[in-house]
């Protein structure tokens, strides 16, 4: 067999669990094998890990189908579309768990099979100014998209249907389409074009950016499976057409490209809290805070960053209380989740997780004060994404033990594939936005909280 260098092994394991599926369709005769390998992309939407957990629109349905049919995963990264399908052709996989274009070229190499997506480009506007109705309204205006994509062949094709008069502006590739995005919502950029998939993600995250106008004929996708394996695909397309799948698919698609990314408070009644104090949990922050040697007002100022205190709310990655803990976190400190929510529970197994965190960083990051940085990035993003912006850091000239300007600029690079699957880095794609908004926003907190409140 070829040798195959551009893929990266995952060595997530998943055991499928037999769960019982309700299936109108017949199920295909021909006996599954023990572990399927499933292919797949790093991408915000189809297969990343947060805080250790790994997640996906796709990461989650190739998971269900699992379940259902009582089969273990092994899961393969590949770097490209092109390396993916290939990785399927030459045996290195089963089935491609990650969108692949129902076209000409694509028929002719791989079996589609499971739900049809269906995608459009979609022109990216500020919701608050005057609305583009209509892609003739686009002549005399400036659309910027990335340099060399899809996105600048297809608003080119579009200039020359209209006549021109489109100003486009092909940016460099260091920016991604969710940097366009955002550029997009803080006004420093009227328009980008993007596909709609990207843009109900990045809604999520930003209210304010309307997505509503098409731009581009649809694009249809599916999963695959090698053209010699149609009983693999008879299986997925009964699972995939099972009301089963299809509920649990509708859940997974609101989660990813409809729940909004921010924090949403329950209805639940809230403690006063008393007067003089932070919070109505300042004792807890003081109970635990000695257990790592951290002024306890900074433990106040990450949960009011996490969940401004309420203990009922959910983030749309599953996280929980006032420290906001991921179930699987929890549960590795012995936490279930009948007690997650439960304050002192929540703040005990979280400064638990801050000191391991802190162990692990100590030395790579030498200065106290700069460790608390890092520390907070790990408890946001996970420590894993942390260490490869560390590593890409030091390869590309900054300072690894420097967070402003340098650790946290190279977690921005995370986004971009060009340095996600660097050789350095070993935890693919991550959204660094959040994280280092984060940081920020946690020390500014605890600058306010030194200031007024006694320690």
């Amino acid at each position: 067999m070829k040798h195959l260098p551009f893929l990266l092994l995952s060595l997530l394991i998943l055991t499928g669990v037999g769960m019982g599926c309700s299936n109108n369709q017949k199920t295909p005769t021909h006996p599954l094998p023990d572990t399927l390998r499933v292919g797949t992309l790093y991408s915000p939407t189809s297969f990343f890990i947060m805080r250790g957990d790994t997640m996906g629109y796709d990461y989650d349905r190739i998971c269900d189908f699992a379940r259902s049919r009582g089969v273990g995963l092994k899961f393969v990264v590949a770097k490209n579309m092109s390396s993916l399908v290939e990785m399927l052709q030459q045996g290195v996989v089963d089935i491609l768990a990650y969108e692949i274009p129902i076209t000409a070229e694509y028929r002719q190499q791989v079996l589609s099979c499971g739900a049809v997506n269906e995608t459009h480009q979609v022109l990216i506007q500020h919701a608050g100014d005057s609305l583009i109705s209509d892609v003739t309204q686009l002549v005399g205006r400036d659309v910027y998209v990335e340099k060399g994509t899809k996105y600048e062949s297809r608003l080119r094709n579009l200039d020359s249907e209209l006549g021109g008069g489109i100003r486009i502006h092909a940016m460099g590739d260091t920016l991604m389409p969710e940097d366009l995005i955002a550029m997009v919502q803080s006004h420093e950029l009227p328009l980008t074009i993007v596909d709609s998939d990207i843009a109900q993600f990045n809604h999520t995250y930003y209210d304010s950016i309307d997505i509503g106008l098409k731009v581009s004929f649809p694009q249809r996708s599916s999963w695959a499976v090698r053209r010699s394996d149609k009983w693999l695909a008879d299986s997925i397309n009964a699972w995939s057409n099972s009301g089963n799948a299809q509920a649990y698919s509708k859940t997974a698609l609101r989660r990813y490209f409809e729940l909004s990314k921010g924090l949403e408070h329950t209805d639940s009644v809230r403690k006063t809290t008393p007067e003089g104090a932070i919070s109505p949990y300042d004792d807890l922050f003081k109970k635990y805070s000695p257990q790592i040697g951290w002024d306890w007002r900074l433990l106040a100022a990450i949960a009011c960053t996490e969940s401004d205190f309420d203990p009922d709310v959910v983030s749309w990655a599953g996280a929980r209380g006032i420290m906001q803990l991921m179930p699987s976190t929890a549960a590795g400190y012995g936490l279930d989740m009948e007690h997650i929510a439960d304050p002192e529970e929540n703040v005990r197994v979280a400064v638990l997780t801050l000191r391991d965190i802190e162990k692990m960083l100590v030395s790579r990051v030498h200065t106290h004060d700069e460790r608390m940085k890092f520390i907070l990035a790990s408890y946001n993003a996970g420590i894993g994404h942390v260490i490869d912006a560390m590593e890409l850091a030091q390869k590309y000239d900054k300072d690894p033990q420097l967070w402003n300007g340098n650790v946290e600029e190279a977690i921005l690079w995370k986004s971009n594939p060009q340095f996600y699957n660097d050789s350095v880095c070993r935890y693919g794609y991550f959204r660094g936005r959040q994280t280092v908004a984060y940081v920020a926003e946690v020390e500014q907190h605890y600058l306010y909280y030194q200031n007024k409140f006694k320690e």
